[in-house]
């Protein structure tokens, strides 16, 4: 999360955007997700709904205590942090994360950062206190033509015998991507090439089906949704098409809220509200409430080792 508050309204919209041009945040202001958005944490700071002043009540708030009402907001349990975005002289570590959320967190290794070490660093990232690597290959060149020393630092983290889970960006993010080149589906010889090592599809709008089909025919893939919600303007919409094909305990939340506060306490809100609509109308109430529970937390636990080995999922 970015340390320095915005300083203009331009700026604060350019964080519910993942454009990099400064002529592209006017705009947001029209944004369906932006101005949903605003209401809500107008509601969460007591103030108008209106993003003037919302804006206003954020920059008169300590920073440190504006991103922590936030991120306690969420209800976060754990936080799993990228060590590699933001930067860190302008992005808070992952230790400091957990305490502005009051809540347990982990580090995420991002694999490009380490270039010619990933191997050693990949070797030792457990015993490091990692419980994931990431790459962002998607945004580097593309999944239809991972780099060598990705796929190198995959052969390491398979040697282990105990690989950890690798998060893997596909669909959109960074604004330099060619979309299609982050279509997950070309990930299937990797899939297929590491088969004890688990993947995590991050993000994956539009490819939200192609990541579905991934985890319905692949026992070492999972994916989330972060970004996708809350940027999309219907994340219901979203889910239904995520939970067509995938079994529900492939499925798990997650937020991508990297530079901004806001978008986990907005990202936490849209996903259950887009999860308690979709599971009552899927599932019965005693299954629904089950089922968001694993989405929502045991699902991640269970992947990421972060607590005593969940029950099994119960189907019907």
């Amino acid at each position: 999360m970015l340390r320095r508050p915005p300083e203009t309204l331009d700026e604060f919209r350019g964080l519910f955007s993942e454009s990099g041009d400064p002529r592209q945040w006017p705009h947001v202001a029209s944004a369906l997700t932006y101005r949903r958005a605003i209401r809500e944490l107008a509601g969460l700071l007591r103030c108008e709904p209106d993003e003037r002043a919302v804006f206003e009540r954020r920059l008169a708030t300590d920073p440190d205590e504006y991103a922590a009402r936030c991120l306690r907001a969420s209800g976060a349990e754990w936080l799993l942090v990228d060590d590699g975005f933001p930067p860190p002289e302008v992005g808070h570590d992952w230790r400091r994360m957990g305490e502005l959320a009051a809540c347990a967190a982990r580090p995420v290794l991002r694999l490009e950062t380490r270039a010619a070490d990933a191997s050693a660093a990949v070797e030792r990232a457990r015993a490091d206190g990692f419980v994931a690597l990431k790459t962002i290959a998607a945004y580097r060149g593309g999944l239809d033509r991972v780099s060598d020393h990705v796929v190198t630092a995959l052969e390491a983290n398979e040697a282990t015998g105990d690989p950890l889970p690798v998060q893997v960006h596909c669909g959109f993010g960074d604004s330099d991507l060619h979309l299609w080149r982050s279509d997950p589906t070309y990930l299937k010889p990797l899939l297929e090439r590491f088969p004890t090592t688990p993947f995590v599809l991050l993000h994956c709008y539009p490819y939200v089906r192609e990541a579905g089909w991934l985890a319905h025919v692949y026992a070492n893939v999972s994916f989330d949704l972060s970004l996708t919600i809350p940027h999309v303007a219907r994340p219901a919409e979203a889910l239904w098409e995520a939970l067509e094909l995938a079994p529900l305990s492939k499925l798990l939340y997650a937020s991508d809220a990297a530079r901004a506060p806001e978008l986990y306490f907005v990202a936490a809100r849209w996903w259950r509200e887009a999860l308690a609509e979709v599971l009552a109308e899927a599932l019965p109430a005693d299954e629904a409430e089950e089922a968001g529970r694993a989405i929502l937390r045991t699902n991640a636990l269970r992947l990421y080792r972060l607590g005593a080995e969940p029950p099994a999922f119960r189907s019907g």
